[in-house]
């Protein structure tokens, strides 16, 4: 598909790039949308981390800008592509082995985890929030549409992963698609506004170096403190983990046991 790519006008490739990576956005986003601020909506109520829902007027402004950081993330894509014989990108799987091309897309995400913590808390630095991140924070209670809201400037930062990794490790295709589907998932599942981990999830073993939906809604609720992406680690480390992070995950989880046992009051009693 790349050689293909590279055989067509400019232009026209930019345009297959931005409606792959626009679609992508409005099905995965669209997805939980659909699940859970619509079919599902009263069922989840409990789960809701602000249990008011945002007005319809934010969702079309998070879409607007979500669009406008697409476009953006095309011509970041268009660069590669076109400087692709620059890039340590390779296609033969031959070329490192098997065992290489599985730690790679782990690998993947533990760089970018460490990009994307130290960008955003540079974005919080008083001299640059309002003209590069502030647009973001704009949705105080943040919906799926909310994962790529961002301003140019800062779609330009959050871009900046993408050649940082072709051009410094060799990656395959396949992880390469991998990447960018789980940046998309969990970006989305961040700005959710419901808590879909279990209860105790933040003190488990495993959960608890995993960032969830309240984390990240707790830092566009207070704007600052969990500034982390897929890992909790470094928030651990740097001390930015908000205080009442774990006591905030407990409380929305508790409503789950307290609907179960009304639930099954009312079956008791019916």
């Amino acid at each position: 598909m790349t050689t293909s790519l590279l055989n067509i006008e400019w232009y026209t490739r930019w345009g297959i790039i931005s409606t792959i990576i626009i679609l992508r956005y409005l099905f995965i986003a669209g997805i939980f949308f659909l699940v859970f601020y619509v079919v599902r909506k009263k069922y989840w109520t409990h789960r809701r981390i602000q249990k008011r829902l945002p007005k319809n007027q934010q969702y079309w402004q998070e879409i607007k800008y979500s669009l406008s950081t697409m476009a953006i993330f095309s011509l970041i894509g268009l660069v590669i592509i076109t400087f692709k014989a620059y890039t340590q990108v390779y296609q033969n799987v031959g070329d490192y082995g098997w065992v290489y091309l599985l730690l790679s897309f782990p690998l993947t995400l533990i760089i970018h985890d460490a990009y994307f913590y130290w960008t955003h808390r540079l974005m919080h630095h008083r001299k640059l929030y309002r003209i590069v991140h502030r647009t973001h924070h704009l949705s105080h209670n943040p919906s799926p549409w909310a994962a790529f809201a961002f301003h140019p400037l800062e779609a330009i930062v959050e871009a900046g992963i993408f050649p940082l990794l072709v051009f410094a490790i060799p990656l395959h295709p396949l992880v390469l698609f991998s990447f960018l589907l789980t940046m998309m998932t969990l970006n989305v599942i961040g700005h959710l506004g419901y808590e879909i981990y279990p209860k105790n999830w933040t003190r488990h073993w495993f959960g608890q170096w995993q960032n969830t939906s309240t984390h990240h809604n707790m830092h566009h609720e207070l704007v600052k403190g969990n500034y982390g992406l897929y890992f909790n680690w470094w928030d651990r480390w740097m001390g930015t983990n908000h205080e009442k992070y774990l006591e905030r995950f407990d409380e929305v989880k508790a409503r789950e046991k307290e609907i179960k046992i009304k639930v099954t009051e009312e079956l008791i009693s019916g």
